[in-house]
């Protein structure tokens, strides 16, 4: 998966500007690269989960045939997905799952399918 430097910045921006809650969007990517980012709002206000809050209209640029990857903040640990991440995967099982790590300046990304974590390269 390909998320350029402009992007890349405006994830770290969001979840500086969400701290020390966790920040939250989408990633809209076309063919593996991020082509933009949808900010998204955290409803639950929280250092330690997340419960994404999007405009609707995002949901449907799946029928013009982007790919959603659902992005999320942790202030704290290292960007890996918690316990948490694990039993809340919910829609977004088997989707590119990307998490930044504030505290390390770091971006990953991850697939989670039956509660097994598959690391996606990012470049």
């Amino acid at each position: 998966m390909v998320i350029p430097p402009e992007i890349r910045a405006e994830l770290a921006a969001h979840a500086r500007d969400e701290a020390p809650n966790e920040a939250c969007g989408l990633i809209v990517l076309k063919n593996g690269r991020a082509v933009r980012y949808v900010r998204g709002r955290n409803t639950l206000e929280s250092p330690y989960r997340f419960e994404l809050d999007v405009d609707p209209e995002a949901w449907f640029l799946e029928d013009e045939g982007f790919e959603l990857a659902v992005f999320h903040s942790h202030p704290e640990p290292e960007p890996m997905p918690s316990r948490t991440d694990l039993e809340n995967i919910g829609l977004w099982q088997g989707k590119p799952y990307v998490i930044y790590g504030l505290a390390l300046d770091e971006l990953r990304a991850y697939t989670i399918e039956d509660g097994r974590t598959r690391e996606v390269a990012l470049t």
